[in-house]
């Protein structure tokens, strides 16, 4: 196998067992995993701590996502195709946050860790095409709409920002497309 597949397939095996073990994933369980001798692994990185890099970095690529959320099905409601974009952003932030916080458990001064992502939960156009669609019902434009979408996912997904359980994907897209006023209360001017 080239070193590139075997470093792929390495890859691979490590990231369930870094979910499943945290940093303290042996590279016997890693070597099981991938189906190859343990010293294999060190032909291709360095130490252990290497392989739980990459396979974080493996995952903080947003290709996945954006290819899942182009993947939505286009025929269903506005409603179902967001509550199922919400879903594909939360189990991002949980795959991020998760890995970096054992990212942090590595960390030492001499070793660079990888940077938390850059881009957007879901990549931007994707999400923003949900919205085009649909412009006619909106008072913000799909760009506008596709941020505050990933914006409300976030503030409702991640422990730091919400009390208690996350939000579900119908009520982050319902609190997008209503508010939060009760419809029995008066509004004195339109949000658009």
């Amino acid at each position: 196998m080239p070193p590139s597949e075997r470093r792929a397939a390495i890859i691979e095996a490590t990231l369930p067992l870094l979910f499943a073990h945290g940093a303290s994933v042996t590279t016997r369980q890693i070597a099981d995993a991938a189906g190859i001798a343990e010293g294999t692994i060190f032909r291709v990185f360095p130490d252990k701590d290497s392989v739980i890099i990459a396979a974080a970095e493996s995952a903080f690529d947003p290709a996945p996502s954006s290819a899942a959320v182009a993947a939505i099905d286009r025929t269903l409601s506005l409603e179902a195709q967001l509550e199922a974009t919400v879903e594909i952003i939360q189990q991002r932030v949980a795959t991020v946050f998760h890995l970096m916080s054992i990212l942090a458990t590595i960390h030492d001064a001499n070793r660079s860790l990888p940077a938390m992502p850059k881009k957007p939960p879901a990549d931007y156009g994707e999400v923003e095409a949900l919205f085009e669609r649909h412009a006619g019902q909106l008072c913000r434009t799909p760009k506008s709409a596709a941020a505050l979408l990933r914006g409300l996912t976030l503030a409702g997904t991640h422990p730091m920002f919400i009390d208690g359980e996350p939000m579900s994907p119908s009520e982050i897209v319902s609190l997008l497309l209503d508010g939060i006023r009760s419809p029995e209360s008066t509004r004195s001017e339109t949000p658009c």
